[in-house]
């Protein structure tokens, strides 16, 4: 069981905004929605009428440019502001996309886990939209994305505490009783690992693209040396990372919300922490590396995955002596998803022009997962 996450009153500090730039600049806000991918305003407005208390006003639909799964679009309704979720349009993964189960979880953490959005509705219907979908309350704040916002400075000591503050509410999430929260049927954890690499290799196998590394020996390392270890369970995110957590405008050290539940499940929770490291490139990493980088671990003040690892095994009392297997598989599991998103851009099943440049990362995840593996001592 982990135990974790105690509350630091953190006081605000002037000095993290910079040249005069006022705190509602640093907010993640919507833009105008990109091409083939619009929602028929008048239907939604109406559903949301007779689904969703209070509605009041004209609406106005923009989307968030974040994020390469899922389309996460702004609704505001009068002073109200929701966010709707939907799959992406195109090929999707069989088990992917679920929005039902989204929801689910949503509405069983949020009593006991205040990070949540509060959710709304759900609606299976797809004549609505076109699929289905879910709306839930704004947590209206700051996402730091691979560079800070233009006047948004962090100083060391400051950094550093924001992601010990990351670690810690990961671990929260792993310490609830998933069965006291109804979740028990939410997933299998047992055998949970070897389905995992058994199910991820399908999936690349399924996604290939001609440019595609074939990642045999990874894939042969992950399935050579699976842990011999007694089923951990857990409530996993399962992509817990800075740019799926929401800062406060005015205290940008202080994390109020967690976003992006689609692929939460019931695991193992040392996989969890080596998915999300998957995304953590240091400064120091290899420069290959620093191409791909999404989220600003590079900072000064930024812990190390080594110092991240060691803080999980002290709140949490897991052996951690066997991660290098976690963290390669998230490597891997990180390839996987960017060649499934990849593998719908190059058959011309999405236009968005930043998926393009996808297959570099992959080719780029290869070559750590196998520094990893050159480097373990499994």
């Amino acid at each position: 069981m982990v135990v974790c996450h105690s509350e630091r009153n953190v006081e605000v500090d002037n000095s993290f905004f910079k040249g005069g730039y006022f705190m509602e600049n640093y907010i993640d806000k919507p833009a105008n929605i990109r091409e083939g991918e619009d929602i028929d305003q008048q239907v939604l407005f109406d559903y949301l009428v007779k689904n969703v208390p209070d509605i009041q006003g004209t609406i106005e639909i923009k989307q968030f440019p974040g994020g390469f799964s899922n389309l996460t679009y702004f609704i505001k309704i009068g002073d109200r502001e929701l966010v709707l979720r939907r799959p992406p349009f195109g090929k999707k993964a069989k088990t992917a996309h679920d929005m039902h189960r989204e929801f689910v979880i949503l509405k069983a953490l949020k009593p006991v886990f205040p990070y949540c959005p509060a959710p709304l509705v759900y609606c299976d219907d797809e004549s609505v939209i076109g699929a289905p979908f879910y709306v839930m309350e704004r947590i209206k704040g700051i996402i730091l994305r691979k560079e800070l916002p233009q006047g948004l400075s962090y100083k060391p000591d400051e950094f550093k505490y924001l992601c010990e503050q990351l670690l810690d509410i990961q671990c929260m999430l792993h310490s609830l009783h998933y069965k006291e929260l109804g979740l028990e049927n939410f997933g299998k954890p047992d055998g949970y690992i070897e389905r995992q690499v058994h199910g991820w290799t399908n999936r690349y196998n399924d996604a290939l693209t001609p440019d595609a590394p074939p990642y045999t020996e990874v894939i042969k390392w992950l399935k050579e040396k699976l842990p011999e270890t007694p089923t951990r369970a857990a409530i996993i995110h399962n992509d817990y990372k800075f740019d799926n957590v929401v800062l406060d405008n005015a205290n940008p050290k202080k994390i109020i919300g967690v976003l992006d539940w689609e692929m939460a499940t019931i695991g193992d929770p040392v996989m969890d922490l080596g998915n999300s490291l998957a995304y953590w490139v240091e400064k120091e990493d290899p420069e290959d590396m620093q191409l791909i980088r999404l989220v600003p671990t590079h900072l000064d003040g930024a812990l190390t995955r080594k110092e991240l690892i060691d803080r999980y095994h002290e709140k949490s009392g897991i052996d951690m002596s066997d991660f290098d297997y976690y963290y390669c598989f998230g490597l891997f599991r990180l390839a996987v998803i960017a060649q499934q998103i990849y593998y719908r851009f190059y058959h011309g099943q999405t236009k968005d022009k930043r998926f393009s440049t996808l297959i570099l990362a992959v080719q780029i995840l290869e070559k750590q997962a196998k520094r990893v593996i050159e480097k373990s001592q499994l």
